[in-house]
């Protein structure tokens, strides 16, 4: 497999990807309302910035995000939490939302952001690495293909949610 930075990309000058930290938690907030925008779906964005600063930093932590910075200024994120798979006996780590503010693509920080989240799948023996598109996302497709991903055909989502997972869970 190619390098992920062989795709006549350049490296952002000074990309430094870190762990967000409970103050980053406006941030994740907003750049979370622009990939919504970008993917069509801000009506169903209703995270607020307690919901995030809860599910990172809180006492039960459910998730993780890092953050892309050119310089100083922030220009995406990257946010995942862990699996397990019953076939593979281990671990995982599922891809939530990756983004990158559009002026900054084409730069390798996408590919930085993946890379980071595949280290941190190695180093904690994690059997694999997965995430979602949407499936008129062609310019998202071509470049996870690019990195060596391969699509799951076979498999469709399902979601409950909102009256129906409350339904089902007995009125609860």
């Amino acid at each position: 497999m190619p390098s992920v930075f062989t795709d006549n990309r350049k490296m952002a000058p000074h990309l430094r990807i870190e762990p967000a930290t409970p103050h980053d938690v406006p941030l994740i907030l907003n750049l979370v309302k622009k990939l919504a925008a970008y993917e069509r779906l801000s009506h169903e964005v209703v995270a607020t910035e307690e919901h995030f600063r809860e599910a990172l930093f809180g006492t039960a932590r459910v998730a993780e995000a890092l953050l892309a910075f050119s310089g100083d200024q922030p220009v995406g994120f990257a946010l995942y939490f862990s699996t397990f798979s019953t076939f593979v006996g281990r671990p995982g780590i599922y891809l939530e939302d990756i983004f990158v503010e559009p002026q900054h693509r084409g730069q390798g920080i996408g590919a930085a952001l993946l890379a980071r989240i595949a280290k941190i799948a190695c180093h904690r023996n994690c059997g694999r690495l997965e995430w979602s598109v949407l499936t008129w996302n062609e310019p998202a497709i071509g470049f996870y293909e690019r990195l060596g991903a391969r699509r799951m055909e076979e498999w469709r989502v399902f979601r409950l949610a909102g009256t129906a997972l409350k339904e089902l869970a007995g009125g609860a």
